[in-house]
This record gives structure tokens, sequence and C-alpha cells, in this order.
């Protein structure tokens, strides 16, 4: 008997097809990957089978229940992760493990057995609040809590998307040893060796299925879309003055250093890489460059402004584009670029002449008036970085701005990152994709605080003997000692 059937299943919100006529099921105890674009309907369907949200046509079963008429059953049955980790920021770790075990009427100790080889690596620090830990800890607590009540069937929903390399490569031999206890999962993800290690997956686009097979055989059958032509490396000329300058800057919160004696510059129109696993330092490194903390001690400069004594001058100088985009779903296309232009301080005149022609290269005169959250992912994220620059900034912060993003979305926001590049715009990027650490110019890799490793690409692989820059991400970022993640 399968443990999942899904048979002609449909979902719309209002005029917007999410589902259209899915069909498929998933063996017990396979580990089964849904797979393509945002907004291709994953989450409703994740939803529908976990009975958050009922299908407008079909059925659906799970664990031999009807997902309607056995809503009650399946919950006893499943486990389900989403995208955001669900998970109480306020409440320590153990607070949260206990508060869903006694939503499923269990306790911790009965379902510890199952738990104990993800739930070990993070009881050393139970009394710390959710909210203070790192991506790699909240994820192994969100997987322990989905886990505590011992259930059949595991629905993950993008589980490592902002998670490091190294943290992705533990969660994945986490699920494998689920899978040889003979529970099924049925997992999402943007990342083609994730999407490997499932024993089928099923490509969903603009809510239908467009194939169901092995691994390889749908990616090569979708080639465009999941390995799309490499990008050819930028060839624009790096100036040799500094936008950047950072010397021996420490951000100490107690007796921790987040940040612990860092140095290096980053050139104008260079594309610097700043990588590290999740607790390394980094986004405190990036907060203080960005004007949003101070450090505690060393100095720094942006675009010739003291990061310490004028971080409100920085913050005009610069452009920044988080994960999420930064742009007000609610409001039109021509409504974002007009309001953070007026942000940046930039005349009405120069608005108006600066946003036709943004629209005109985006190619969006005709989507100007559009509500953003009516936009496709990569057309959302071509305005949120044209956005970030509109005002010409000296530099541009980008913090995992593809998360989640396929691949061939991610290579046409990498050329648009070039096209910044070339007119001297210096772009400082952190991510988490290492196909990307091969486009930048220079990357550094954060370690417990510090840099252990600055160079091009090429550089850093020569140094440290590895075929590309996850093996050189890996080999270092597993030398950390420290208990941030």
């Amino acid at each position: 008997m399968n443990a999942i059937e899904v048979s002609h299943i449909s979902k719309s919100y209002a005029h917007v097809a999410a589902l259209k006529d899915v069909s498929f099921s998933v063996g017990k105890g396979e580990l089964f990957g849904l797979i393509g674009p945002d907004g291709s309907g994953k989450t409703s369907l994740f939803r529908i089978l976990a009975t958050l949200i009922l299908a407008d046509k079909g059925c659906a079963s799970v664990d031999g229940f009807d997902v309607v008429k056995g809503m009650k059953d399946i919950r006893k049955r499943v486990g389900y992760m989403p995208g955001r980790f669900s998970l109480y920021q306020d409440l320590s770790v153990q607070e949260n493990l206990e508060f869903f075990a006694t939503l499923f009427g269990t306790t911790i100790a009965e379902g510890y057995d199952l738990i104990k080889g993800i739930y070990s690596q993070i009881e050393p620090f139970k009394d710390r609040k959710a909210g203070a830990l790192s991506g790699g800890m909240k994820q192994k607590l969100a997987l322990s809590c989905a886990l505590v009540h011992q259930p059949s069937v595991l629905f993950l929903d993008e589980p490592t998307t902002g998670v490091d390399p190294v943290s992705r490569k533990e969660f994945w031999e986490m699920l494998v040893n689920l899978r040889e206890r003979n529970i099924t999962i049925v997992v999402s993800t943007p990342y083609l060796d994730e999407i490997r290690r499932c024993d089928r997956v099923a490509f969903l686009d603009k809510g239908e299925i467009k194939g169901i097979d092995a691994p390889e055989v749908i990616l090569n059958r979708y080639k465009e879309i999941f390995n799309p032509p490499s990008l050819e490396k930028s060839t624009s000329e790096v100036q040799e003055d500094n936008v950047i300058e950072v010397s021996h800057l420490v951000k100490a919160f107690g007796s921790f250093h987040a940040v612990d004696d860092i140095t290096f510059n980053v050139k104008r129109g260079e594309i610097f890489g700043f990588l590290g696993a999740n607790g390394a330092g980094k986004t405190t490194a990036m907060h203080m460059l960005t004007g949003l903390n101070q450090p505690t001690s060393g100095n720094g400069k942006v675009a010739g402004y003291d990061i310490s004594k004028e971080y409100e001058q920085i913050k005009k100088h610069i452009g920044y584009m988080s994960q999420k985009f930064s742009l007000y779903e609610d409001l039109t296309v021509k409504e974002n670029i007009r309001l953070f232009a007026g942000i940046y301080g930039m005349k009405d005149e120069e608005i108006a002449r600066k946003t036709d022609q943004l629209l005109s290269r985006l190619h969006f005169e005709d989507h100007k008036d559009s509500i953003v959250s009516s936009l496709p992912l990569g057309w959302k994220q071509k305005l949120a970085f044209s956005v970030s620059i509109f005002h010409e900034p000296e530099v541009v912060f980008l913090d995992e701005p593809t998360g989640g993003v396929d691949p061939a979305t991610r290579r046409q926001f990498w050329e648009l990152i070039y096209d910044a590049a070339s007119r001297g715009i210096t772009v400082f990027v952190t991510t988490h994709y290492m196909d990307e650490a091969e486009y930048c110019d220079r990357i550094s890799i954060m370690v417990d605080g510090k840099i252990k490793a600055m160079g091009s690409p090429d550089n850093l692989k020569k140094e440290f003997n590895q075929p590309d820059m996850d093996h050189v991400f890996t080999y270092l970022a597993r030398q950390a000692t420290r208990s941030s993640d």
C-alpha cells in the first residue's frame, strides 16, 4: 500500500490556480521530492496533505486515511516542517519541544529514541531561546519538534533554505537515517545536490505536474530550468580604490565575540563574496558595515564614511537587498520605485526620469501599475535589486538574495549583478549557493568570527587542494570550534 495517494487535486485562491489536476503516489518508506520554481504550488500541496487547507477538487489520502474524513487520524501520524520552521521564538529549545510533544499527547521521553540523534546535538543549549539560535540549530530543533510524536510520514517544505552547506549535508544525513526507519518523507528543495538524494521527484510548474521520475531523469529533461548554461565570468575592470576598508573589527556580546578581529578591503566595482556557516559572524559583520550596528572595537569605512560615527551617511550611499527582497507587496511596481527613491533622498525630476528608464530596461512598462504581490518570483527579484541600486550607490549589500530560487532564475539575477559591477557599483554578497561563489571576483570565508581564507575562487581551490568551492567551504567550516551552531 502506498503511504500517500493524490488524485486529481485542484486548488485556487480567488482567480489564481495554485494546483491543477495533480495526481501522484508515494510508496511507504520512500524519500520523495517535490521540486519546481517558487509559486508552482508546492506549499499548497503540503498544506492539503497535512490537512491544513481543503482542496477544491479531487481527493488525497495519507497513511490510508482521507485528508478530509480522516483529518484527526492523519494529524496523529504526520510531522510537518514548514519553510519558516514554525518555532516559538520566545520559548527555549526545551520549551518548544515540550509544547509540540504536549500537542500530540506525548512526552519528550516517549519520543526521545527517534529524535536523539538530532536533538542530542542541540540539547546542551536547551535553555536558550529559539530566537537566539543560528539557522542550523533552528533547523535541528524544528525537525525534532516535527518528529517528537513518532510520525510515520514527514512533510518538509524547503527545510534547508537559508542554511549553510555543512548544515544542509548534516540535515540530509538525518533524513537518510529516518528513511531507514521506514518513515515516508516528502520534501521540497531548490538545491540540486539534495534533489539527487531523493528516490523519485515530481516537477511542479504553475500548479501542474510536468513529470515524475528518478532525479537525474527529471533534471536532464528540464535542464533549461535546473541546469542552465553557466554564466561567463565578468570581465569588468575592478578599480584600484577601496570602497570598503575594515581593520581589526570586533563585535562582542558580553564575553562572546561574534566578529573577532577581521581585516579586509573591497575595491570599487568588485563582486565580493562574504561566506560563512550559520553562526560564523557574517551577518553581524554586515550589520556593522551597513550602519545597523556599531563595532565594539576596530575601524571601518564604507564609501569613505566611518562606520562608528557616520553610519547615517553610510545608509545614504549604499543599497541593501535581503532574502525577502524588501519590497512592499501591496504597492504597485511604480509605487515601490517611488517610495525607495524618496527614502534615498532623490529629487522628483530625477525619480521620474530614472523610473521610465528602469521600467524600459526591465521590460516592465506594461506592468508599472501591477501590485507587486501578483508578480512572478523572478520579476520581484529583478525589481528588488533594481530598486536597491536605483540611486546609484557606491556599494550594494546583498544578503542571501537568491535563497530558495531555482537555478534558471538565479542565473538571470547574476546577470544583473554583473551589469551593476560593470557600472562601477561594488557588490558585497552573502550566499549559501557555492556555484554562486564561483561567480565572485574574490571571496572571504568566516569561521568562528574570524576570516579564515580570502582570495579568488581559483586561488582558494588551489590553496586548499579542493575541486570546487563547495569542498573548500566544507573543509574550512568543519574546522569551527565554537558552539554557535
